[in-house]
């Protein structure tokens, strides 16, 4: 696979196999993963990949407890009516896929809350930093989780980047042994192979037209 193949191919998987992930491969890809640009070499980024029972464990408090207040905003772009389409349109797309009337509340909110088991992945990534990092070192972050996303891709996984995860710092900072004073929980990440099957990985998502993002001078 090269990497036009893997950025293309990359999505956000929602049902996965009953299939463990091999410890060697994730740690093949979190090896190569390193070397991810970052800004002075500040390599912000830390995590804990979770499996077997500890996951179970925490997925079990997870859906016991009460989301808490985000620490960070990541919903503020809807404000604005261009990003609020965006939205809407890859969530009508997500269940129409699950077959989810519109008006259905209750089958919706029943398929958002699937987030707090990663869609039964089996394995999950919990991803977090000192909270001394500021913007460029959450950009760093960021573009290491996709490099992890690519290279999973390279090796037949898929994954999902679950910032829902934020609404559970607290107890995910708890089950990990993480200060809570120092660190930010940022997201989790589902790992592992996508059910081919499921319509719910394979509706149509729409991308905004190269010209709508990107100007070209001088050329």
């Amino acid at each position: 696979m090269n990497v036009t193949e893997a950025v293309t191919s990359r999505r956000s998987v929602r049902e996965f196999l009953d299939k463990p992930v091999d410890l060697e491969i994730i740690r093949r890809v979190m090896d190569t993963a390193r070397w991810a640009a970052s800004g002075c070499n500040y390599q912000p980024w830390e995590a804990t990949v979770v499996t077997g029972q500890p996951l179970k464990d925490l997925q079990a408090k997870i859906t016991t407890t009460p989301p808490q207040q985000l620490e960070y905003d990541w919903d503020a772009p809807k404000s604005e009516d261009a990003y609020k389409e965006r939205l809407h349109g890859v969530s009508k797309g997500m269940f129409d896929a699950l077959g989810i009337a519109r008006d259905d509340g209750a089958a919706r909110m029943a398929a958002m809350g699937r987030n707090a088991t990663s869609f039964d992945a089996p394995a999950v990534m919990f991803v977090y930093f000192p909270r001394l990092m500021k913007e460029p070192q959450w950009s760093d972050t960021g573009m290491w989780l996709q490099t992890v996303a690519l290279l999973l891709r390279e090796e037949g996984l898929d994954s999902c980047f679950q910032e829902f995860m934020a609404y559970y710092a607290n107890v995910i900072r708890d089950h990990l042994g993480l200060d809570h004073e120092r660190y930010m929980l940022f997201c989790g990440m589902a790992i592992g192979y996508r059910d081919p099957d499921a319509p719910v990985n394979s509706f149509e998502r729409e991308r905004v037209p190269l010209d709508e993002h990107v100007k070209f001078l001088g050329f």
